[in-house]
């Protein structure tokens, strides 16, 4: 009867209604934590198909050209062969539903264009964010010319980021990003526009021109700035500003094929070339022994 009693206290009521001991909390560190982590990210990082007309612009403007003609054959790309780099979005912090451009505008506007779905990354990023994720995206791109980073740091500026945040967006160092801003504080952003991205011209030109523009209106400028292209643009305001007495003495400087290749100057005190083509500019310097030569051969003359 004493066994019996024995085994009933260790099996009766009293321990089954005893509470389980707590168990200690699943750690969040170690392999299951790595594990939890990865797959939050990857969630992250997953694609998604957003309808092209819920996709609003946002951050800054970074091409200064119109580039119709590139959006189609963008858009017949996409249509032969499919969307194969997704752009990145965020959720518009406006309007519940839509999104923001944070790079990519040129493959929504195509898509737009075919009334397909855009294949996107989707992030919860603020305004700061939103520019910084910009801005590093144009610094990888090797078609913007100097005057389009340029005017997009100068832009960061007038929203009110300091420099660290411009050079962290753009991947330059602060004296890079002081010289940018110099050129772009210096010539009135409609005179940019108007221009356009110039891809040929660097810093030192730009800072030619914003010389000349001391003494001349902004509207002057934009008067002058007509052509097809944005160098040919460049060229003609850049002459157009030029004070006469330099210009008396310039001769345009053509190819056998009738392009231009920049313009020259004689005077008594010697000459100088400004060539547009850089290349031909180096192999010049380079070969310029041999043009001597046959400049002597010829008499001198």
């Amino acid at each position: 009867m004493a066994r019996k009693d024995l085994l009933k206290s260790l099996m009766g009521d009293g321990l089954a209604d005893a509470p389980a001991p707590a168990l200690p909390p699943r750690s969040a560190k170690g392999a299951i934590g790595a594990v939890s982590q990865s797959i939050a990210e990857l969630r992250g990082r997953a694609l998604v198909e957003v309808p092209a007309d819920l996709i609003d612009g946002a951050g800054i403007r970074d091409r200064l050209d119109h580039d119709e003609d590139g959006i189609a054959a963008l858009a017949e790309s996409l249509r032969l062969h499919g969307q194969q780099v997704p752009v990145l979005l965020r959720h518009s912090p406006n309007v519940e539903g839509r999104y923001d451009i944070v790079y990519g505008r040129r493959r929504v506007a195509a898509l737009r264009q075919l009334g397909r779905p855009v294949k996107a990354m989707v992030r919860d990023l603020n305004d700061r964010d939103l520019i910084v994720a910009q801005g590093q995206e144009n610094s990888a791109r090797k078609d913007l010319s100097f005057i389009e980073k340029a005017n997009f740091a100068r832009a960061m500026a007038a929203q009110g980021f300091d420099r660290k945040v411009i050079c962290e967006a753009l991947h330059i160092d602060k004296t890079v990003i002081s010289r940018m801003l110099t050129v772009a504080e210096a010539v009135p952003e409609p005179v940019i526009r108007a221009i356009g991205a110039a891809p040929s011209a660097g810093r030192d030109r730009w800072l030619v021109l914003a010389a000349r523009l001391g003494s001349a209106t902004p509207a002057r400028a934009i008067a002058l700035a007509v052509g097809e292209t944005s160098d040919i643009r460049f060229e003609a305001v850049l002459k157009g500003l030029t004070p006469q007495r330099e210009a008396a003495n310039a001769a345009q400087l053509k190819a056998a094929d009738g392009a231009v290749l920049g313009e020259g100057r004689a005077g008594p005190r010697g000459a100088s070339l400004k060539l547009t083509d850089a290349a031909f500019g180096q192999w010049l310097i380079t070969h310029i022994d041999e043009i001597h030569c046959r400049f002597l051969k010829d008499g001198g003359e």
